[in-house]
């Protein structure tokens, strides 16, 4: 039972030690996976030695990695990947080559390493961390932006570029030189036979044992096959000699045009993340901290180095190859300058092999680790190095000089809702004039038919004197900031006691302050959402007269509703108490609605 105290142990420290250090990294905008970083650093040997085998927790963790991979693949349907060829194939193998003979060479000449150790360092500093990459460009939703795109090609291409780099360093070791011919023969047939195993099975086979277990309509079984699907394509591959990886990405590759892709995205995503998280963590519970300690300035400069050699070649690589400007082709080398998870793996089969020293292992280990943990503080900095320059806007004289002859409505704000009041005061030939804090919007608008519209910020008032507030009858407040829809009301109601104001709210809270002003208040969404409940009502048998009904009783309450929260819409609990209240009282309306309706049809 020791042992079994151990595991729980150990889950539990791996979980409290997420919760804990995840959530304040996101907080300091360092991204998620700084925190498991640091995570792995606080429960490992180096710092309070809470999990005593931390090579045992990575062997599990690389799962992780795998399974990032079959959800990389699933999103990549073979027909994508023809249409990337040019970025994946030519971009990223531009990158790989270019970045791996320079760091190659700084390792062979700068640093003495032999021609097979500084290929192998070349190589796998040259790789990137796609789990980094990606989630650091998936919190900053970049992933759709030019440069998100290519960080995605290169990416792609260094992951399927880390399985024949595996693959190749025992080579680059000498520790295959016994074998035979017939044994090499043997062994690629063996890979091909491996990888026609998992095209013709995810071709002819997944896809009716997917039918069969999507009929059962039991999740926990379609998650089991989901798993046992990447699981077991890895371990087959794993059992060839090639990497876990491959395997997993073959496998997302050929259900990528299968029905069941977004099922399967689904079931995965919360294992991928977990490992990945655990991944992460073992990474940093590896880290040796003593070297930070012993030689601080050797690990710091190999880790600015690094980072110093990549970012510029993945610049040059962005604005030559990849057609970037320059601040995308910036922010692709701050993404993707670090190293990444597949240099841990090649960097251990180089130790394993003789190629590194083991303290040579440690540094690689730690100077990666520190790039990551430097990347989130260099996208931090990348808005502030490119700020976008604040150029006066030039408003042409036309649109400064308000002209109009006391109009009897004054529109704030020619968005959505305040082109559409225009349009009908203009086809009732009501008189107006707006206000509008952009040129663009004027330019169009006025090419619509020439309206009165003119540039000024109604929360001004020499604005609202040139606007004629004072005789007006109305001024509608439309604009699309909640916060200064209420101010411009309330610098309208001091200096017009007696205008009558209507005005766009976003939400309840947003009615009560302007109730406050005594403006009318308008939700913007609300009647919408009456409309839309209307016809889904219609659409679930209800006829026209019923679901109008229905929707004139829910207006109806809520307006009451709103008007009774307004006297204590400062205290949260009475307002939910209010709320609660409400609620049962409607469901009671409607039953009534209901029973009334089938005593009329009897």
């Amino acid at each position: 039972m020791p042992h079994e105290g151990n595991l729980l142990q150990a889950a539990v420290v791996f979980l409290l030690a997420a919760v804990l250090t995840v959530p304040l990294a996101k907080r300091l905008q360092l991204g998620a996976v700084l925190g498991y970083l640091f995570a792995g650093v606080i429960i490992g040997p180096s710092v309070l030695g809470l999990v005593g085998n931390p090579q045992s927790v990575a062997q599990f963790s690389e799962l992780g990695v795998v399974l990032l991979l079959f959800i990389i693949g699933l999103e990549l349907s073979p027909k994508r990947l023809w249409v990337m060829r040019k970025a994946v194939f030519g971009v990223g193998l531009a990158q790989v080559l270019l970045t791996a003979m320079v760091m190659g060479a700084v390792a062979l000449w700068a640093f003495g390493q032999s021609w097979n150790s500084a290929i192998v360092l070349g190589l796998g500093l040259a790789l990137s961390s796609t789990a980094f990459g990606l989630q650091s460009l998936a919190e900053r939703k970049e992933l759709n932006s030019p440069h998100g795109r290519l960080a995605f090609a290169i990416l792609l291409f260094q992951d399927i570029a880390a399985i024949p780099l595996i693959a190749m360093v025992p080579l680059l070791a000498g520790s295959d030189h016994t074998t035979t011919a017939a044994q090499d023969l043997n062994h690629g047939l063996q890979v091909l036979g491996s990888i026609a195993v998992v095209i013709i099975g995810g071709r002819y086979l997944l896809r009716p044992v997917f039918r069969i277990v999507a009929k059962t309509g039991l999740r926990e079984v379609s998650t089991a096959t989901a798993l046992l699907v990447v699981i077991g394509t890895a371990w087959l591959m794993e059992l060839v000699g090639v990497s876990m990886a491959l395997g997993a990405f073959l496998a997302g590759l050929l259900l990528a045009d299968s029905e069941y892709r977004h099922e399967l995205e689904s079931q995965i995503e919360p294992f991928k993340g977990l490992l990945l998280g655990l991944f992460f963590i073992s990474v940093g519970m590896g880290a040796n901290i003593g070297l930070l300690l012993s030689t601080p300035f050797v690990v710091l400069g190999l880790t600015l180095l690094l980072i110093a050699i990549k970012l510029p070649l993945l610049y040059a690589v962005g604005q030559m190859v990849g057609e970037l400007n320059r601040e995308s082709a910036v922010r692709l080398g701050v993404v993707l300058a670090a190293g990444g998870e597949f240099a841990f793996v090649v960097f251990k089969i180089g130790r394993d092999q003789g190629l590194f020293a083991p303290h040579l292992y440690d540094v690689l280990v730690l100077t990666i680790t520190l790039s990551m943990a430097l990347t989130p503080l260099l996208l931090l900095l990348c808005p502030k190095l490119f700020r976008p320059k604040t150029k006066p806007v030039e408003v042409p004289e036309e649109y400064r000089a308000i002209e109009s002859d006391a109009p009897r409505v004054v529109i704030a704000g020619m968005g959505r809702m305040g082109q559409i009041v225009a349009r009908i005061l203009r086809a009732q030939n009501i008189s107006f004039i707006a206000l509008d804090t952009s040129v663009e919007t004027i330019e169009l608008t006025r090419s619509f038919g020439g309206m009165p519209v003119f540039y000024g910020d109604p929360q001004r008032p020499e604005i609202l004197h040139a606007a004629k507030v004072d005789q007006a009858e109305y001024v509608v407040i439309a604009m699309d900031d909640p916060e200064i829809n209420i101010k411009t009301a309330e610098l309208v109601r001091n200096l017009y006691p007696h205008m009558k104001i209507i005005a766009r709210a976003r939400n309840r809270q947003h009615v009560h302050r302007l109730v406050d002003l005594d403006a009318s208040p308008v939700r913007e969404t609300f009647y919408s959402s009456l409309e839309m409940s209307r016809r889904t009502l219609v659409g679930l048998g209800l006829s026209e007269a019923q679901a109008d009904a229905r929707i004139n009783r829910f207006k109806h309450h809520d307006l009451q509703l709103l008007t009774a929260q307004h006297a204590v819409y400062d205290d949260a609990a009475k307002v939910m108490q209010s709320a609660q209240e409400s609620r049962a009282e409607l469901a009671r309306l409607f039953e009534m609605d209901r029973l009334e309706e089938e005593s009329g049809k009897v």
